[in-house]
């Protein structure tokens, strides 16, 4: 039961998210004629700090958490197609887009399929083997998806702590790379819409 309401709370975070990081977004670039990634990189730091409020467990920290994550993830799927729009031509956008919106199956393989699973299994392993290192020999990756092992359990909030370090890490990384891109691409967004403004 608990699961469909924190389903839910993302959902309707996300929308708010889209709704508000465009809305923000373009005051930014229209009434600043700033660069747009300097919204991507707010929209990153604020999806790190709910990671860290994942990692440690505090009292209400899914609440906020996914206040922020689902905030975060929304304004950053408002954001950057604009911003890619903006910076690459509308010329082959359609194709730029879906190249973009093929990174959530990427990420979702990688850190949901590989990282968090393994991460959470080797957890569970020491819970179970009273936290002594047990190498997890459950099988392959691909017979874990297909349900043909027995589940591993873990309680606490160690079982996610390094996996939502890890996110929150990869959350920093991305703010300084879209700083970069703020500071690379100040003149082009001078040029759009400088001359708009005056």
């Amino acid at each position: 039961m608990i699961i469909h309401i924190f389903v839910s709370m993302i959902s309707i975070w996300n929308f708010l998210g889209r709704v508000g990081g465009g809305y923000f977004s373009e005051i930014i670039v229209r009434d600043y004629a700033y660069p747009r990634p300097v919204a991507m990189a707010i929209a990153q730091l604020v999806m790190a700090v709910g990671h860290v409020f994942f990692a440690f467990g505090w009292p209400g920290a899914m609440y906020i958490g996914t206040l922020l994550i689902g905030l975060g993830y929304g304004a950053h799927w408002a954001i950057v197609p604009a911003a890619a729009s903006e910076l690459f031509g509308l010329k082959k956008f359609g194709a730029l887009y879906n190249f973009l919106t093929l990174a959530n199956p990427a990420g979702s393989l990688v850190f949901s399929g590989l990282i968090a699973s393994s991460i959470y299994d080797r957890e569970a392993d020491r819970q179970a083997h009273g936290h002594n290192y047990h190498i997890h020999n459950g099988g392959s990756f691909f017979s874990g998806m297909l349900g043909l092992n027995e589940p591993s359990k873990c309680e606490g909030s160690i079982c996610y702590f390094l996996t939502s370090m890890i996110m929150s890490g990869f959350c920093v990384v991305a703010v300084v790379l879209s700083m970069i891109l703020v500071h690379r691409t100040k003149i082009v967004y001078a040029n759009l819409f400088g001359k708009s403004r005056s």
